[in-house]
């Protein structure tokens, strides 16, 4: 005769295998009632109590089923975030879980629609990987489910956060450009679509800051509108910086691109630097000199933090920032 398990009672009850984990468990987070009908189907069911401990308490799930939730904006063929999501996937599957992916469309952000992962009780955890407007993840943090935001953070959500070290490691490269005699530096990136382009917005003003340096607004380019839609071009300032800070490598290449179409060379008249230290292979121009984010250990700890989460941990939610190394390559160069 097969051995009921959590997943059973929660199909049975219409519930998550983690909410019957945190019943059985005595975990606060529900209702009487709805502790009494876990209790009493794991009871109707067999389910052996204390299975594995000496108190008495349910063991947490060993196989958990997760959603991803990542913005259709943001995951396209070879990006950052498609790749991010592959490791997320591949370390949930070498740790016996399985994930289920759902992209969120401008139209679920505006209209606040639920996901379809959190139907019927489908998944017992969340992973939002990306940054969608800021109703639409207070409304997911709000839904009661655990929940783990990837790549940004919010100061309100009832969620945990991974990030890079964005503003040190923007600070890193505004201050490696510096030491190499530049004085007019620029910021490529709309700090106000993501939190973590506001960080490396402020890792860039502070190095700025520090060395008594100008910041001048026709310096400071809009790469972005609100809805994390790419601009067609970028708007060049007439007075050019000796160098640019891009919130990001794709974003980068796109500046070298647009400096040489008006006959501007990297690095001999324009020094540019990137983040993420990811680009597609085999393309042309300098290598882009940038900030390395550890893509693998920012989806691990996500993993363990979304784990602890639905095992029943209660603290406070916080916000984990994995650190990186600055990568200089040929797209920048001393005065």
């Amino acid at each position: 005769m097969k051995k009921v398990n959590m997943r059973d009672i929660g199909s049975a009850v219409g519930v998550s295998a983690v909410t019957v984990s945190r019943a059985l468990a005595g975990k606060s987070g529900m209702s009487d009632a709805m502790r009494e009908k876990i209790v009493r189907a794991a009871q109707e069911m067999g389910y052996e109590f204390g299975d594995g401990t000496d108190s008495g308490e349910a063991k947490a799930p060993q196989h958990l089923d997760l959603g991803i939730l990542v913005p259709e904006t943001f995951f396209h063929a070879n990006s950052y975030y498609t790749n991010l999501y592959k490791l997320l996937v591949q370390i949930l599957m070498d740790a016996g879980h399985y994930a289920l992916l759902e992209l969120i469309s401008a139209e679920n952000e505006q209209k606040l629609q639920l996901p379809k992962v959190l139907e019927n009780h489908r998944v017992s955890g969340l992973i939002l990987l990306g940054q969608p407007k800021k109703e639409y993840f207070r409304f997911i943090g709000a839904q009661g489910i655990p929940t783990v935001f990837l790549d940004f953070y919010d100061e309100q959500a009832s969620a945990d956060a991974v990030v890079g070290d964005n503003i040190y490691g923007c600070y890193r490269l505004t201050s490696h450009l510096i030491k190499n005699g530049h004085t007019r530096i620029g910021f490529v990136g709309n700090f106000r679509a993501t939190s973590s382009i506001m960080d490396r917005y402020l890792g860039y003003y502070r190095a700025m800051l520090a060395h008594d340096l100008p910041l001048r607004k026709d310096w400071i380019l809009m790469d972005r509108d609100l809805q994390n839609r790419l601009a067609d071009r970028l708007e060049l300032p007439e007075d050019m910086p000796t160098a640019f800070v891009c919130n990001c490598d794709l974003v980068a290449r796109r500046l070298i691109n647009q400096l040489a179409e008006k006959g501007l060379r990297v690095p001999e008249d324009v020094s540019v630097t990137g983040f993420d230290d990811f680009e597609a292979e085999h393309v042309s121009g300098p290598g882009i000199s940038t900030f390395r984010v550890d893509m693998y250990a920012m989806a691990a700890m996500a993993v363990r933090l979304i784990r602890e989460r639905c095992a029943g941990m209660e603290k406070p939610f916080g916000r984990t920032v994995i650190g990186g190394q600055p990568v200089y390559r040929d797209s920048e160069r001393a005065l």
